[in-house]
């Protein structure tokens, strides 16, 4: 055979095409020929296999959509295959479940038969009060995972030769796993049973005051607030925890000696003043520490500075005539003094009271001058029989104590403007510094001689001049002290020595052992504040740093 003869075209595939042919024009007479009738038969029925087509295509894509996307673009519907049987006419079974539900939660039950025994009742009641899952996986069940082969999940295998498990038997054995590492609580639960007290359980219940808390019907479960205030627990003596922070001025630090820092009421913003002419605010938050606003007074080396308890407005004093109010929403300067009448050299020493209404600066010859923050005007005045060295305003405002150079601690009614007591300080002939605190009828005394008593002021005044304590831990003169937010804390300094600066636990009228830091140095320690809630403590020495600490007993600034 010649390749032509092997190469050549086949004649069966021919005669097919004729045949077709054929069918075609035999197809055409008919319908030419066919009655209208059947046309119009046909037409319908390839109308009705199209309207089919788009039926079914459409059920796809919304197959495709909800396999995709979920219930983002359709709305849920449950037994939707159970309807497509009965279209195809095949029998549902009514007693079969909807919905899938999830009871993965209680696959532990298997998985950790030693470690949990519930009864079946107990497991079939659980069940029915669990709810239905909002979307199930179907690709679940086609994944298989080998849990022999990564460490972490051996401890999911339930015989020891188990190698691959599939997707909701992993999924069910995490949650297990889950549970049993984390269990729950009981009262948590709603369907939580009520323990049945015998009546000598309620009847110490009623005398202790103790509340036994029950499921949800209690509406203390019903809130998120705090239980129990952190802020009133106990601070414990001893040892005092804190860390190290940030300087609070390391953006903008002082070239001279710090006099005074105050945190403002709302607990970010510090005023720091020193001699160096400048006082700053800083926005503390223990990292940054961004510098706001920088302020240098020309004429007037800053002895000290406070805000108002109102947060309004800051008072800055030198060894000058007069003083300095600073509008912080103004962003305005404005002088006060030199008063009308006074001829005082300094106006260096001052205290706010607590309604902001009344500044008492310390004047000449035992003079308390007594100046409006409204007018800035001379509005009283108060005589000592010795020099005035300290002032302390009580908590409503409505007395001032003082002391100075005759060892004496006065108690003055500022709405009659008197002397109402007048005691001396127990192994004191200079009176150097007062403190009142906050929170209690307590004040402390320092001396030049570094001693500091602790006083009750109800006994102090009901003529009972022993004091609760006599601190003796400095041997310099007690230039500073203040008392912390709640009261716990009173710390106690003198400029005349290096570190020389201690903590006092309040309540238990102790020392806290670990403060000065032992391996820090704090210079000369000028003064200090602490934050509103206690969260920082602020201190300033010669050197110009402002020390931050963090005192991890208050959760709050």
């Amino acid at each position: 055979m010649s390749l032509i003869s092997q190469n050549a075209i086949p004649k069966e595939p021919v005669k097919k095409k004729k045949k077709s042919v054929t069918v075609v024009e035999e197809e055409r007479e008919e319908v030419e020929d066919g009655d209208e009738i059947d046309v119009q038969k046909r037409k319908k029925g390839r109308k009705e296999n199209d309207e089919k087509l788009e039926i079914e295509q459409g059920k796809e894509m919304k197959k495709l959509e909800n396999a995709l996307f979920g219930s983002l673009y359709s709305p849920i519907e449950f037994g939707k295959d159970d309807e497509d049987e009965e279209a195809r006419g095949g029998e549902v079974d009514n007693s079969s479940a909807l919905f899938f539900t999830d009871r993965s939660a209680n696959s532990m039950l298997s998985v950790y038969e030693e470690d949990v025994a519930i009864g079946e009742e107990g497991i079939e009641g659980h069940e029915k009060n669990q709810r239905k899952p909002v979307w199930v996986d179907d690709e679940e069940e086609k994944t298989n995972i080998n849990i022999a082969k990564v460490n972490k999940l051996r401890k999911l295998r339930k015989e020891e030769d188990e190698t691959v498990i599939s997707g909701t038997a992993y999924v069910s054995r995490l949650r297990a796993q889950h549970a049993k590492m984390n269990p729950g609580t009981d009262w948590a639960k709603p369907d939580f049973n009520r323990r049945d007290y015998s009546s000598e359980d309620e009847d110490s219940d009623k005398e202790s005051g103790v509340m036994v808390a029950s499921g949800y019907e209690d509406d203390i479960l019903r809130t998120n607030e705090d239980l129990v205030l952190k802020s009133r627990t106990k601070l414990l003596p001893g040892l005092l925890e804190y860390s190290r922070l940030v300087d609070a001025n390391m953006k903008d630090p002082s070239h001279g000696p710090i006099n005074s820092v105050q945190f403002h009421k709302n607990a970010q913003l510090l005023l720091v003043g020193g001699l160096d002419r400048k006082f700053n605010f800083f926005q503390v938050d223990g990292k940054k520490n961004e510098t706001i606003q920088s302020i240098f007074l020309e004429d007037c080396p800053i002895r000290k500075a406070a805000f108002l308890p109102d947060g309004s407005k800051a008072i800055i004093s030198g060894r000058r005539k007069f003083a300095y109010s600073f509008d912080l929403v103004k962003a305005s300067v404005d002088k006060i003094g030199p008063l009308t009448g006074r001829d005082e050299k300094s106006l260096e020493s001052f205290e706010v009271s607590p309604d902001s209404s009344t500044i008492a600066f310390i004047g000449n010859e035992g003079y308390i001058l007594l100046v409006s923050t409204k007018t800035k005007a001379l509005i009283g005045t108060l005589k000592m029989n010795g020099t005035v060295r300290s002032l302390a305003f009580s908590n409503d405002g409505q007395k001032l104590l003082s002391s100075g150079g005759d060892g004496q601690i006065y108690h003055w009614d500022l709405r009659t403007r008197k002397c109402l007591h007048k005691g001396a300080d127990e192994g004191c002939l200079n009176g150097t510094v007062l403190s009142v605190s906050p929170i209690g009828n307590l004040f402390a005394a320092g001396s030049d001689s570094g001693i500091v008593n602790i006083y009750n002021e109800d006994e102090f005044l009901g003529g009972k001049r022993k004091p609760l304590k006599v601190i003796e831990n400095l041997t310099t003169k007690v230039d500073f002290m203040k008392f912390n937010s709640d009261a716990q804390i009173l710390v106690i300094s003198s400029r005349m020595k290096k570190n020389s600066m201690k903590l006092i636990h309040v309540p238990s009228l102790s020392v806290f052992s670990n403060w000065p830091p032992p391996n820090q140095i704090l210079h000369y320690p000028t003064c200090m504040d602490f934050s509103p809630h206690g969260g920082f403590m602020a201190m300033g020495n010669a050197a110009g740093k402002v020390l931050l600490y963090k005192l991890h007993h208050y959760h709050q600034a």
